[in-house]
């Protein structure tokens, strides 16, 4: 894993440097090691550890024992104390940097869709659960950054923080969900040299209004797709004009597109408005 190393040994280390018998860089490369192959648990990582043959533990950094013909490796309580203490930002930040460095480079724009999940199955102190904002690539499903949204604030607010941590935005086109339809976010991506697809609901009431109100049945249609997804048959048809006087987040072009139609009552919902920035 070329470069992984180097990006993982910026991550602070949480632990006292007196009596450290494992670099913190290599515990969290064995770590993703043990995950690329199929571990779902610290137990499997701790057993997949223990069981990886003597050229891998080289090439990954393990230091031989230096007195029996092995090598030393972390146990599950050394992996699953480490992780606990963690700074889970910082690895976020080093393993979206290793993947964006290994990105095919494309002269084409890319797609990077911002959105946030709450984990099953991870909680903090006090039940909270953990929920994250992530930057994930379209074509390729890399996640290219990555942050913890806390409990005292909400996804707007690390919108740009999150973006902050990918080095170039040039060429990229931004998609997000309707709460991320602010003024200060379309400003920042337009600062950045990225473009940006923006869902208008009733979080921009008058802007909406005004989207509405165009002739979109006049409109010839740009595009349409189908597809199948999460219980739904998918038919998107899209539509594109340029409009003046626009009640603009930042200088835009809006589009409209439709929205899914259940499986089970394939009957077509009303249009959603769009804007987008000039691509």
């Amino acid at each position: 894993m070329p470069g992984l190393l180097e990006r993982l040994a910026q991550v602070p280390d949480p632990r006292d440097p007196r009596g450290v018998r494992h670099a913190l860089a290599v515990v969290l490369t064995l770590t993703a090691c043990a995950v690329l192959t199929g571990a779902t648990s610290l137990l499997a990582v701790g057993e997949w550890i223990a069981d990886a043959p003597p050229h891998v533990l080289e090439r990954l950094g393990v230091r031989p024992d230096p007195v029996l013909p092995r090598r030393l490796v972390p146990s599950e309580a050394t992996v699953r104390r480490l992780l606990a203490r963690i700074d889970g930002d910082a690895l976020d930040r080093a393993v979206g940097g290793w993947l964006a460095d290994r990105r095919p480079e494309s002269t084409r724009l890319r797609g990077l869709s911002v959105d946030g999940k709450s984990l099953r199955g991870a909680a903090k102190a006090q039940g909270r659960r953990i929920h994250l904002l992530a930057g994930v690539e379209h074509t390729s499903g890399l996640v290219l950054a990555q942050l913890d949204v806390g409990e005292k604030t909400g996804e707007v607010t690390r919108f740009q923080p999150l973006l902050d941590t990918i080095a170039d935005l040039a060429a990229t086109v931004v998609t997000s969900d309707a709460l991320h339809t602010q003024r200060e976010h379309a400003a920042y991506l337009l600062g950045r040299g990225a473009h940006y697809i923006a869902i208008v609901k009733g979080n921009q009431k008058k802007l909406r209004r005004q989207l509405k109100s165009l002739p979109w049945k006049d409109i010839p249609f740009q595009g349409r797709t189908r597809g199948t997804g999460h219980g739904r048959a998918e038919i998107r048809r899209i539509k594109v004009a340029t409009v003046n006087n626009l009640l603009s987040l930042a200088p835009a072009r809006p589009s409209r597109s439709s929205a899914a139609a259940p499986i089970a009552r394939p009957a077509r919902p009303p249009s959603r408005p769009s804007m987008r920035s000039p691509a």
